[in-house]
């Protein structure tokens, strides 16, 4: 069997290669048999089917720009006779579409441009097939098709343009950057994938290296202050750089970057700046900068005073930006103490670098004057803040503190004091305007208010806007002014089973005081119900005491409510004492204790008693009640006195007399002829009363003396007439008071059903106010007998 391989023309150059690649692709039987073969063969368990034709790869050149389709080579089977009985079959990578074969002759072609740099091989399989029957005659064969590259790419910079930084001053030979180009030729298969580098543009700042494109400085002293940015231009070019090579370029953007090779330098050798005394600490005063030509860390700086009087006045630090350096106040200022001050000032680089050492010194020096200006000022008090301790016993009128400032300035003004009334909105306090003397207007009490804070204002008489302020705070100290009571309960209840020694009721005392030691409580029983049979009290001696029954056998039907006093003191000095009444009612209990009711009406109700039933009870005795407060208003409005109208709404008389008597040796006090006709009395001549004349003549009437059959005659008997009569006047005229009292009289008016409590015609009314009939009418009306005032005499005690 023979194998026919034909090249196309173009390939005429790579004849000899082709043809040693063709010679390996031939049929082993074409070259000859080995000995091992034929053993193989002579053996019948290792006998293998006779192929027709073997290979196994074609080789065809990249970019064919022919107009008809490049042949390939030609497939030929031993068992073709030439009459077309065969047909051949190409499958695999590109069959059909890139390569072709003739069916017939075996003929391959390319129909497709082929491009190494895409796919640089396709597998293919062969068939030789009967026509007819479509059967193989021979098993399918792989082959290889390879093409063969040719220089048809540019060397190519993947990453440009590139951007490089390389410190200014850098010694020559310092690498900047490596640049790396590629070419998509075979680099296996001669020159067309070798590259070499070189600089287009660039010199004689920069170079690069041929082979490996390593960019290095060719120029030393470089400074970035003078030229910070260059722009150099690479090319590579392949085949080994020589002619006929493809070249691809590429830029690269160098940056200097800094290093601190320059040292700073103030812009001024002398700064005047100025600031008020007013101004508070920490105030910025001015900025000064020493410059850097150089940028960044290298040109930060640090400021430090170093000299000057106001070193300890002023202080000096670092912006933000690390730059400037701002001077403050450290200390207040005082116009009047110290007007100017002098600073000596450093600046410094903080970041050095060894290389540049000896550029130095890294630092300058200037000079700032700083000039404090005059303002006027408020008063200044001579403590910023007052704290005051201050018994809340403390008499009106008790000098708190004296508070004092004084003007700051050299006028040194009159200063007026004056308390802030949003501070003290009480009014507890007040201050002499002069002299700054506060002192209590009003009693504290630390139970209302423990603490004031007051604020005093201070202000200059020539500037009244110049106004100061300080704080006095004034605690109140406790004073023991308070009396303990009892707390919570007032009220509680005893089981009518309860028995003897039994408690009813735990009581504690609150104390608004807050003594040093703490709360201590003495309890006991009034004086008045220390003795009583039914209950005792016990301390515990832990500020609560117990409230124990001495007896049993409680019954509502005797007795519901008992009034039980409780004493209380506490253990401070001077002892403050009160007496408390705990309510304590009779009520029937269930087994555990629990309440059930504490109404004795209960017992007096029949245990059969419906609702209906008492419901009928209770309206008669509403209407009964009606009935007898209706007798009693018309009873009362029939025994009205008789008022004289005039006089109805008189309430009191007031009769003064001014003249005191002056004994027996005062024989000018008195007239007792005055007793005897006032009316008609006239002084004698020289005799007139010197102390005062009466004040109310109105109240002296004329009254006729009656005869008065057996008194007396003389000057006796006129004196005692006199008098007798001007008792039956009084006793006999409603409406007039006697003039040497001084009565005050409840008078509640007209309509009232208890009359008016006035004294006057007391003596002789005939009205009725006995109520004891209502005595006789049972328990149930026993509530009305106590408000009108009928008690029993065998009442029992209220404790």
């Amino acid at each position: 069997m023979g194998v026919q391989v034909h090249l196309p023309a173009t390939a005429g150059s790579f004849l000899l290669p082709v043809t040693l690649c063709i010679l390996t692709l031939l049929p082993q039987g074409l070259l000859g048999k080995s000995g091992d073969e034929e053993n193989t063969r002579s053996s019948a368990l290792l006998q293998r089917v006779k192929r027709g034709w073997v290979w196994n790869q074609f080789f065809v050149l990249e970019e064919y720009t022919g107009l008809e389709p490049l042949y390939i080579g030609k497939l030929h089977s031993d068992m073709d006779k030439g009459d077309g009985s065969i047909k051949y079959i190409l499958t695999g990578e590109g069959a059909g579409t890139t390569f072709t074969i003739d069916d017939s002759t075996g003929d391959i072609h390319a129909i497709q441009r082929l491009d190494r740099e895409v796919k640089s091989q396709y597998v293919l399989r062969a068939q030789a097939r009967n026509r007819l029957t479509d059967r193989p005659l021979e098993p399918e064969s792989e082959f290889i098709v390879k093409i063969q590259d040719i220089n048809d790419n540019e060397p190519k910079f993947l990453d440009g343009p590139y951007q490089a930084t390389v410190p200014e001053m850098s010694r020559i030979g310092t690498s900047v950057i490596q640049l790396t180009a590629t070419d998509a030729d075979d680099p296996t298969y001669g020159n067309s994938a070798r590259v070499v580098y070189s600089i287009l543009e660039g010199q004689p700042y920069f170079s690069v290296d041929a082979k490996t494109g390593v960019v290095r400085v060719s120029l030393t002293d470089m400074d970035r202050e003078t030229r910070e940015n260059y722009t150099i231009l690479i090319q590579a070019k392949d085949m080994g750089g020589q002619l006929g090579g493809l070249a691809g370029t590429t830029t690269v953007n160098i940056t200097l970057s800094d290093v601190n090779d320059n040292p700073p330098v103030f812009d001024q050798r002398l700064y005047q700046m100025s600031v008020p005394e007013s101004a508070p600490v920490g105030s910025v005063v001015g900025r000064i900068w020493a410059k850097d030509r150089d940028i960044g860390v290298n040109a930060e700086m640090k400021y430090s005073i170093i000299d000057g009087d106001g070193r300890d006045t002023f202080d000096i630090s670092t912006d933000a930006t690390n730059l400037f350096g701002i001077i403050t106040i450290k200390k207040p200022l005082n116009f009047e103490n110290k007007p100017s001050y002098t600073l000596k000032v450093e600046g410094a680089n903080t970041h050095l670098d060894p290389t540049f050492r000896h550029r130095g010194p890294f630092k300058d020096v200037t000079i700032v004057h700083v000039s404090v200006e005059d303002v006027d000022e408020p008063p200044l008090f001579g403590s910023p803040a007052y704290y005051i301790e201050l018994l809340e016993d403390a008499e009106i009128g008790t000098v708190v503190k004296t508070v004092s400032a004084r003007d700051p300035d050299a006028a040194n003004n009159t200063v007026r004091y004056s308390i802030d009334r949003s501070s003290d909105p009480e009014k507890f306090f007040y201050i002499e305007i002069t002299s700054g003397m506060l002192m209590t207007v009003r009693s504290l009490d630390r139970e209302e208010v423990g603490w004031h804070n007051i604020t005093v204002l201070a202000m200059e008489m020539n500037n009244p806007t110049q106004i100061a302020s300080v704080s006095v705070a004034v605690r109140v100290l406790d004073v023991n002014d308070n009396p303990p009571s009892l707390s919570h309960y007032l009220e509680t209840f005893v089981c009518e089973n309860a028995k003897a020694g039994q408690l009813i009721q735990t009581v504690t005392a609150v104390d608004p005081d807050e003594p040093l030691g703490g709360q201590r409580f003495y309890y006991s029983l009034a004086p008045e119900a220390a003795n009583n049979p039914n209950f005792t009290l016990r301390d515990n001696q832990d500020n609560t005491a117990w409230i124990l029954t001495r007896r049993g056998g409680w019954s509502q039907q005797d007795q519901t409510i008992f009034y039980l006093p409780i004493f209380v003191s506490d253990g401070e000095q001077p002892m403050q004492t009160s007496t408390s009444t705990l309510t304590i009612r009779v009520c029937s209990c269930d087994q555990e204790g629990n309440v059930m009711s504490c109404n004795a009406e209960a017992y007096s109700l029949p245990a059969s008693l419906s609702k209906g039933a008492l419901i009928a009870i209770l309206a008669c005795i509403f209407v009964l009640l009606v009935m007898i407060l209706l007798m009693l208003s018309l009873r009362t409005h029939r025994k009205k006195p008789y008022l004289c109208d005039e006089e109805e709404n008189v309430h009191e008389n007031i009769v003064r007399y001014d003249d005191e008597g002056g004994g027996e040796e005062d024989t000018e006090a008195f007239d007792i002829a005055a007793m005897w006709n006032p009316r008609e009395v006239h002084h004698p001549l020289g005799k007139i009363r010197q102390d005062m004349m009466p004040e109310i003549e109105s109240l002296s009437r004329y009254v006729p003396q009656p005869c008065v059959i057996g008194v007396g005659s003389g000057e006796d008997s006129n004196v005692h007439g006199y008098v007798l009569a001007k008792l039956l006047e009084a006793d006999l005229d409603p409406c007039a008071p006697p003039y040497d009292s001084l009565q005050t009289y409840a008078y509640e008016g007209e309509g009232s059903v208890a009359e008016s409590l006035s004294s006057l015609q007391s003596g002789t009314s005939n009205s009725d106010h006995e109520y004891d009939y209502l005595n006789d009418w049972g328990p149930r009306f026993k509530k009305l007998a106590e408000m009108y005032g009928v008690l029993e005499t065998n009442t029992p005690p209220m404790w």
